[in-house]
C-alpha cells in the first residue's frame, strides 16, 4: 500500500482496510450452493457500496471546476487557511502555478501528438485574427511593399 502522507491517500487507505476488514469478517462456511454464493456476493457488494459512500464525497462539475486542481493544490490552500501567513499564500500561488503550467503542457502534448500535427490545438485555442499593424510588421519595421516581405 502507498504510504503518501496527504488527505487523499489518507481516505484512501481507511477506505481499502475497510473493505480488507470486510472481506476478512465475510462468513463462507454456509457456502454449499449457487444460491448460498450469490447471496454472499450480495451481501458483499451492499457492504462495499456502504463503505464506498461513507467514504465518498459529491463533487458537482461545473463548466466553472478546475480541471487542473490537484490534492496538492488543495492540501497548500489548507496550510494557508489554517496559518494564514504570507509565506504559506506565496506557496500557495507557486503551486498553483507550477500546477496549472504542468496540466496545460500536458493537454497540448496530448492534442498535438494525437495526430502529429501542432495544427489541431487551433481548435481549443481558438482561432485569433492577429491585428492588421502587426500582420505587415517583420522586424518592427512596415512590411509595405512585396519585396520588404
Amino acid at each position: 500500500m502507498k504510504n503518501i502522507s496527504n488527505s487523499n491517500s489518507d481516505k484512501e487507505a481507511k477506505f481499502i482496510s475497510n473493505v480488507i476488514n470486510l472481506v476478512k469478517s465475510l462468513n463462507t462456511n454456509h457456502i454449499n450452493s449457487v444460491k448460498d454464493l450469490e447471496s454472499t456476493i450480495q451481501e458483499f457488494i451492499g457492504h462495499t457500496d456502504e463503505i464506498w459512500f461513507k467514504h465518498s464525497k459529491i463533487v458537482n462539475i461545473t463548466r466553472h471546476s478546475k480541471s487542473w486542481w490537484s490534492s496538492i493544490c488543495q492540501r497548500h490552500l489548507e496550510l494557508y487557511r489554517n496559518s494564514k501567513q504570507l509565506e504559506d499564500w506565496k506557496n500557495f500561488e507557486k503551486m498553483v502555478k507550477i500546477t496549472k503550467r504542468e496540466f496545460f503542457n500536458e493537454k497540448i502534448q496530448e492534442i498535438s501528438n494525437r495526430k502529429n500535427s501542432s495544427w489541431n490545438l487551433m481548435n481549443w485555442v481558438k482561432k485569433h485574427k492577429l491585428p492588421a499593424i502587426e500582420a505587415i510588421k517583420y522586424n518592427s519595421r512596415p512590411c509595405l511593399k512585396i519585396k520588404d516581405l
